[in-house]
């Protein structure tokens, strides 16, 4: 199973280049500036107007196989393990 790393964000989209620049990040990250993947995923908290920090991983049917919330969602570890048992190649 190939997989794809994406990254959404509710900053601008400069925000998101500026801050994916200093990280030096390698997958694409996206910006939800509207707030509608948030709101669709359930992650948004409406008060604040952000994205709670949540991994999702998801199947090439669009089933979600696995979610992490929180602080522990930045780690990838929990994530390359779900698609380790869903497939097991590594992601490109």
């Amino acid at each position: 199973m190939e997989t794809q790393i994406l990254g959404i964000s509710v900053d601008s989209p400069f925000a998101n280049k500026r801050f994916a620049e200093d990280l030096g990040l390698t997958y694409p990250l996206l910006s939800d500036f509207q707030r509608t993947v948030s709101r669709l995923y359930g992650v948004l908290d409406e008060e604040r107007g952000v994205a709670r920090r949540t991994t999702f991983v998801i199947d090439k049917e669009g089933i979600i196989r696995y979610i992490e919330q929180g602080a522990s969602a930045i780690d990838p570890s929990g994530a390359r393990q779900a698609c380790q048992v869903l497939g097991g190649k590594r992601e490109r």
